[in-house]
């Protein structure tokens, strides 16, 4: 294998930051050593003075190829990760989707059909539960034995992916005894249904009323709900796409009663707001997401739980509908836009912009996006950091570039950005996966197929 060595960058990992030099070899980080203090011999040499050499991303919440909605999200395992590399991602975790009156093995095993051998960079999977009873809960320890360690259930979408109160408990009390995490989506289904069907009763069809039925009391309520069944079943909880002020205040309270309570947000709630769902001419259903975009004045108590630890993971939750043949089967009912926004390729940039703007430390931009994502998800230190040992998934991050957000220069296979227009400070310009070159400087070197599967130990917040 060819050595790599990089230099003169400003290292940057959750722990620390520091000046110094990156040798690899065979894939994984062999040292780190101060600038000038070494004679590292290597065959490619990459400089980075000026820049900041950082872990890959771990985006651990995607959702490439999901059936929704009378479709499927509009980026493959190859066209979503190949995206994921452009914008400084090395590691994702998406979702396998066990089917109504079908096993957990079958879900899986489809999921792991339509990844393998199409993959740029490296993925593990989650379990999504759709139908929680004795018999899926006796194959979870199988599944955790193959390094599937974390399963999600709904609270939400009633007749599609939802458990109701005593299902979620009966998977809770599993998870507490095999060291599974359980991650939950957070919303009552069934009173936002009662409130959807009002709303269009009156005739509210628009994309506004998306984000105005799915209410944060009602996001708060399930996440109320949740905390107190994993309390009850001794499990601990990570809630996912955690967007308004009065769920976070749950998560919040939980934790300071030291229950092992974790919580996740996105860029888009941290990014986009209200405003942006009631933009005209049905131009909002391109932000129709669930839980929903909120109004602006939620995004300080998110920062704020970003910068305090009740919130320890920003993942993208991308699910990308296109807005012509997608989106648009919701025009003139509202309930019918498929819910998911593009973004694996944009997170690391607008957080990166967030630390520019001084919501965030640089430690701390690298711990929500990429250790703490890890951690969680039973990938640390292989993933995450920049340690000898680890794997050479490496950014080198220009601080001072700037680019300008759209849909005629992302890599997703979507035909809107959620961003379009915005202006970042910070751009991608190599990335290395296992020491492999996938992008250096735009040209795009990466393949499917490189990307392996990764099984996961259990959350290593435990």
């Amino acid at each position: 294998m060819t050595r790599t060595l990089i230099t003169g960058g400003l290292v940057v990992t959750a722990a620390e930051e520091m000046p110094a030099d990156v040798l690899i070899e065979n894939g994984t980080v062999l040292a780190l050593g101060l600038p000038g203090r070494h004679q590292w011999a290597a065959e490619r040499v990459f400089d980075a003075s000026g820049k900041y050499v950082i872990p890959g991303g771990v985006d651990v919440h995607t959702h490439m190829e999901l059936p929704f909605g009378g479709t499927y999200a509009s980026d493959t395992f190859e066209t979503g990760t190949r995206a994921a590399a452009w914008g400084g991602t090395t590691t994702i975790v998406d979702f396998a989707v066990q089917s109504k009156d079908a096993s957990l093995r079958a879900g899986l095993d489809a999921w792991h059909a339509k990844a393998d051998g199409r993959c740029a960079i490296d993925y593990g999977l989650h379990m999504i539960m759709s139908d929680v009873n004795e018999s899926t809960l006796r194959e979870m320890p199988g599944l955790i034995g193959e390094g599937v360690t974390s399963f999600k259930l709904f609270m939400a979408y009633p007749g599609v992916f939802y458990s109701d109160d005593g299902q979620i408990l009966r998977a809770m009390q599993q998870a507490a005894e095999t060291g599974a995490l359980i991650m939950m989506h957070a919303e009552n289904g069934p009173a936002i249904d009662v409130l959807v069907e009002q709303a269009l009763a009156r005739g509210e069809t628009d994309p506004r009323h998306h984000g105005e039925v799915r209410k944060a009391l009602l996001e708060a309520e399930a996440t109320h709900r949740a905390v107190q069944l994993a309390r009850v079943a001794g499990a601990p909880l990570y809630v996912v796409h955690v967007s308004a002020r009065e769920a976070l205040a749950e998560l919040a309270a939980a934790r300071d009663l030291g229950l092992p309570v974790f919580g996740e947000t996105c860029p888009q709630y941290l990014f986009l707001s209200t405003d942006n769902l009631a933009e005209p001419d049905f131009e909002g259903a391109k932000y129709v997401c669930s839980t929903p975009l909120r109004p602006k004045d939620h995004q300080a108590a998110l920062w704020r739980g970003l910068r305090t630890d009740d919130l320890q993971v920003v993942s993208t939750d991308h699910c990308p509908f296109c807005f012509k043949g997608q989106k648009e089967l919701g025009r003139g009912d509202f309930s019918k836009i498929p819910n998911g926004l593009p973004g694996v390729e944009n997170r690391m940039d607008l957080l990166h912009q967030a630390v520019v703007d001084g919501h965030l430390t640089r430690r701390r931009w690298i711990d929500i996006a990429c250790a703490a994502p890890a951690r969680m998800f039973g990938l640390y230190p292989r993933k995450g950091t920049l340690a000898p040992g680890s794997d050479a998934d490496v950014v080198i991050y220009d601080p001072h570039a700037t680019h300008t957000l759209s849909a005629a220069t992302h890599h997703m296979n979507v035909d809107y950005s959620a961003y379009e227009g915005r202006t970042v400070t910070g751009r991608v310009e190599t990335v290395l996966s296992r020491g492999e070159v996938v992008l250096d400087r735009g040209h795009y070197l990466g393949r499917p197929g490189h990307g392996a599967f990764l099984p996961r130990s259990t959350c290593q917040y435990l």
